[in-house]
């Protein structure tokens, strides 16, 4: 990450708290998103439970690792940042969605909304770290990268298997993993 922050350390810690905060928000989101998971009777539902889950350790393994990276560069993984408060905001309404309403549906596509953004950080962080030709943390961030991209696969999957059920009457089976 030395290299990225070898031209401007402070904007770095910025677009690394931006991503620090997204990244927290969605371990609400999961967590609000299993919880109501857990209370349905439904046996699909159940099945989806070790996916929904490993995703969202995986999303708290992100904010471990933006958090020593943020500090790792002198920076405060507490703080807020220009980006970091831009990005709470326009997150506001996906978390409103998500965390109080129980309709599972409707998580799940306030969810995807959410991982649509999340992949796109994270492009840009693997697109800076190539530009910087920093390749340690171009590996580090290529590994979280991929992980949201199966984040993304697994609940574009939901969101369609859903709609193909109500909208088309359609019997789909949800998904069990990217």
């Amino acid at each position: 990450m030395k290299q990225i922050a070898a031209k401007n350390r402070d904007k770095v810690i910025d677009v690394l708290t931006e991503r620090l905060t997204f990244e927290r928000a969605g371990v609400k989101l999961y967590d609000s998103i299993l919880q109501n998971m857990r209370a349905s009777s439904n046996p699909e539902i159940a099945r989806m439970l070790p996916t929904m889950k490993e995703h969202r350790d995986q999303e708290k393994e992100h904010v471990e690792w933006l958090e020593a990276q943020i500090r790792g560069l002198g920076g405060d993984a507490h703080g807020k940042t220009e980006m970091s408060e831009l990005v709470a905001a326009e997150s506001a309404g996906v978390e409103k969605v998500v965390m109080h309403d129980k309709d599972l549906v409707h998580q799940f596509h306030g969810l995807l909304t959410a991982e649509l953004v999340d992949n796109a950080g994270w492009e840009l962080l693997l697109e800076l770290a190539d530009d910087a030709d920093d390749a340690e943390a171009r590996r580090e961030i290529r590994k979280r990268c991929h992980e949201e991209e199966e984040h993304l696969i697994f609940v574009r999957r939901a969101v369609t298997a859903f709609a193909r059920r109500n909208v088309l009457g359609q019997t789909v089976l949800l998904p069990v993993s990217p």
